[in-house]
């Protein structure tokens, strides 16, 4: 079968082995979580909880505020410790609850099943997983319920699951299609009835063969297909995604929805199903935790606020010669400088290996390879050299907000310059300069 893609692109080591075969393994709970009140795009959720209070599992311990903002819900049953700012992920301290497990699961008995899902509403399906707090679990964190709103003068005409799970060592999706692809694909008919859209399409990487095979034979009872696509980085992008499977081309400055679609993770159709289904919250999420230093990698069902030393600790520890602590996957995952960081909504993986020590940067030597390979067809090292200078007004222009961060150019560049962090840090000179402007 013919594969789609889309232009560019880089080809890292996939090393898919060490877990690809691994199903899913529920962890049990740590002793003590902390659970963040932001772990998604926007505004933090404000507590609802305070020391000394007794809560149960999918208990709300944090109310969304506003339209960006989702809610938060503790993922054990036990004692709030306290409600003060933690370690996060990504870097800076966040307000955040920490709570005793008592070892019970005492679950929130407010739950009920919902016979026919699929007979809801519109709004009282957004309503649900906005209550339930389901975030898109690719990454990027943002509030589901918002990206099922979409406005009214651009429908929908498409639902696009991504299983593409093109970070190389990570698996978890890969294993949530082939052990829950009945869920995952009511879960996206649930999307499609909420936007109004008339097909799903389902899109995953050809080097999951029995992935693809699978959703091929049951999405026959769906309104839609399972496309393959070519294994290459970052086919898992929203926009090359799009242009892959549609080669409809999303405007710069512009979102999916402009173009007709709105792409779901595999993980995050399985949580809306589960918040809309049974009003699971979304407490507990799939991770992929491997790298040559881990000694067992696993894949993992984690409650939310766990440590992730002890997710380290589940999977035997680390070998002496890890060096390196990543969260997600390692072309666009951060690096973390502290074990005792949460697992968050938007944890796809907890790696580590031997990092060599940093080369030497040279200077440009106008190769044209991170041009060449570019998803979003831009000029890197040009954008790098703006960012240098201050020069944000053309870097604007040259297009420095389309960057995705993919890391392709810095990952081909012989020069070994920093690429990533100057779009990065240019990204937010700019955006912090037109909040600026407008306010």
């Amino acid at each position: 079968m013919k594969t789609k893609t889309f232009p560019h692109g880089i080809h890292p080591p996939e090393l898919k082995n060490l877990t690809e075969e691994i199903s899913l393994q529920p962890m049990p709970a740590p002793e003590k979580v902390m659970i963040p009140l932001l772990q998604h795009f926007g505004a933090p959720a404000k507590p609802l909880v305070q020391k000394g209070d007794e809560v149960s599992l999918g208990q709300k311990i944090g109310e969304g505020q506003g339209l960006f903002s989702a809610s938060v819900h503790s993922s054990v049953s036990g004692k709030v410790l306290s409600v003060d700012s933690f370690h996060h992920p990504g870097g800076t301290p966040v307000p955040a609850v920490t709570i005793a497990n008592d070892g019970q699961d005492k679950a929130d008995t407010d739950k009920k099943e919902i016979k026919n899902p699929f007979s809801l509403s519109p709004e009282d399906i957004r309503d649900k997983i906005k209550e339930a707090g389901v975030v898109g679990l690719g990454g990027a964190a943002f509030p589901t319920a918002v990206k099922l709103s979409p406005p009214k003068d651009s429908p929908i005409d498409t639902i696009i699951i991504n299983g593409c799970e093109c970070e190389p060592l990570l698996t978890s999706d890969y294993r949530l299609m082939l052990e829950f692809p009945d869920e995952i694909l009511k879960g996206a008919e649930l999307a499609r009835i909420a936007t109004g859209a008339d097909r799903i399409i389902v899109g995953i990487e050809d080097n999951k063969k029995k992935a693809f095979e699978l959703f091929q034979e049951k999405i026959q009872d769906y309104e839609g297909e399972a496309v393959l696509l070519k294994t290459k980085y970052p086919e898992g992008a929203e926009k090359n995604l799009i242009y892959a499977i549609l080669r409809r081309e999303v405007p710069r400055g512009g979102l999916p929805f402009n173009v007709g679609i709105v792409v779901q993770n595999v993980g995050t159709a399985k949580a809306i199903w589960d918040a809309v289904s049974t009003g699971k919250p979304l407490f507990e999420r799939a991770i992929t935790v491997s790298g040559q230093s881990i000694t067992e990698p696993k894949n993992l069902l984690v409650r939310i606020g766990t440590p992730f030393q002890a997710v380290i600790d589940f999977c035997g520890g680390l070998k002496e010669d890890g060096n390196i602590l990543v969260m997600g996957g390692p072309m666009m995952g951060l690096t973390q400088w502290t074990p005792e960081v949460p697992v968050v909504k938007g944890t796809s993986g907890i790696l580590a290996w031997n990092a060599p020590a940093p080369g030497t940067e040279y200077s440009c030597i106008n190769c044209g390879r991170c041009i060449e390979h570019c998803p979003m067809a831009l000029v890197p090292t040009q954008l790098a050299k703006y960012v240098q200078f201050d020069k944000l007004p053309e870097a604007e222009s040259w297009g420095i907000l389309d960057c995705v961060e993919c890391g392709s150019c810095q990952y081909i560049c012989p020069s070994k310059i920093l690429l990533v962090h100057w779009m990065r840090l240019g990204k937010n000179k700019v955006m912090s300069s037109k909040q600026k402007k407008s306010a």
